[in-house]
């Protein structure tokens, strides 16, 4: 799939807005990271801000991963319960958002190998339930962020994963990769593969909607009364 080239203001505008998106997360980054060292230290104030900056990430990156929805929240207070517990070995060498989330894989992880291990109750793969409930609500584009998340459930789980990690939690594609286990190529492969399947099916749902509204609607003529004969 061949994409037009965007007019220059356009261009300008889409670049300015990336660089002004990676300036906030850069500095959100530094902010988490220096709690997260300052929470080591046994600041209480630091923890909870560490905790409560990074809630919602850990929680739609746990709803994508795991098939069980009605675990996330529990996936995520496991991650947290990990990470504080391992506050002492995080030195800063990575943002601690990119560590909370390799927490956050490891424990999705055993919650898989935990669930093999017994007898299962029920089986879904809905997790678009958890995942809609950690974005914000009353915003423009809501609906539309919903169903990026139906087209998102149809993914491969790597693309998906790759997707979710860089472009909807906002983690540099080395990161990304270093939670990955994979070379940063790869992941850059898999988020525009996922990009490309998003804009096919979205351009066809368009498609589908402008022609069902095209659509005239046939009014079939009222049936004629029966004459009444004269008495």
């Amino acid at each position: 799939m061949i994409t037009p080239a965007l007019p220059s203001s356009r261009a300008t505008r889409v670049s300015q807005t990336k660089a002004a998106q990676g300036s906030r997360t850069a500095s959100c980054d530094e902010s988490t990271t220096a709690w997260a060292l300052a929470a080591r230290g046994g600041d209480p104030d630091a923890t909870d801000r560490f905790v409560r900056s990074l809630h919602r990430d850990v929680v739609r990156y746990v709803a994508h991963l795991s098939a069980d929805p009605q675990a996330a929240d529990d996936l995520a207070q496991d991650t947290f319960l990990r990470a504080l517990g391992s506050l002492h070995r995080f030195e800063g060498r990575s943002s601690a958002r990119a560590w909370l989330l390799s927490i956050a894989r490891r424990a999705v992880i055993d919650s898989h190998r935990y669930a093999a291990a017994r007898p299962r109750l029920c089986d879904t793969d809905d997790w678009t339930l958890v995942a809609e409930r950690a974005q914000p609500t009353g915003l423009p584009g809501f609906d539309d962020g919903i169903a990026l998340l139906d087209l998102l459930d149809a993914l491969p789980d790597e693309r998906r994963e790759a997707f979710v990690l860089t472009q909807m939690v906002g983690l540099p594609y080395a990161e990304a990769a270093e939670m990955s286990d994979c070379p940063v190529g790869t992941v850059r492969s898999r988020v525009a593969r996922a990009r490309a399947t998003l804009v096919e099916q979205l351009t066809e749902a368009e498609a589908e909607d402008a022609m069902a509204v095209a659509e005239p609607v046939v009014v079939e003529p009222a049936l004629a009364e029966p004459a009444v004969a004269a008495a």
